[in-house]
């Protein structure tokens, strides 16, 4: 847990420094359960955690009608600096690649809050579509970044 919240800490310093939306400090509540039901995951290189990140097979808040659609949601990317630089987002599409086709899912996805154009063009260069921009209508519950937000969305479609 203290990894974890150490480097959300420091993706919300990095943040500060492009002039984007911060991320709030996240719930350990949260966390703990995406640990307890396996939703967390990690990359681990020379015995340090170099990238975090969650997944979840539901996100109607965010996708609204497509959220029907048979997927899995990467949310909550987080890079050790230590490890900037080494494709780590390209790591996790191909193992979210094995990990969607293994639970019979049919895309990959993921948003952004804001339309950071230099994020745009990083995911689709590892493999996203940009889907455009959807201004969300209910936050009920989502993490403080979120009320009253745009979202950029992201897609991979699996063959």
């Amino acid at each position: 847990m203290s990894e974890i919240l150490r480097l959300y800490e420091i993706a919300r310093s990095f943040q500060k420094t492009k002039g984007v939306v911060l991320w709030p400090e996240f719930d350990k509540t949260q966390i703990e359960t995406d640990i307890f039901e396996k939703r967390q995951w990690k990359i681990v290189i020379d015995n340090q955690v170099a990238c975090i990140w969650s997944t979840t097979f539901h996100d109607p808040q965010i996708w609204e009608e497509r959220n029907k659609d048979p997927s899995v949601y990467i949310h909550r990317i987080a890079t050790n600096p230590i490890f900037r630089g080494q494709n780590l987002v390209g790591q996790i599409v191909n193992w979210s690649r094995n990990y969607a086709e293994e639970n019979g899912k049919k895309f990959i996805r993921m948003d952004t809050v804001g339309e950071n154009r230099g994020l745009i063009n990083y995911y689709q260069k590892c493999g996203f579509v940009f889907l455009g921009l959807l201004k969300l209508k209910n936050t009920d519950g989502l993490p403080a970044h979120y009320n009253n937000a745009t979202v950029s969305l992201f897609q991979i479609t699996l063959d």
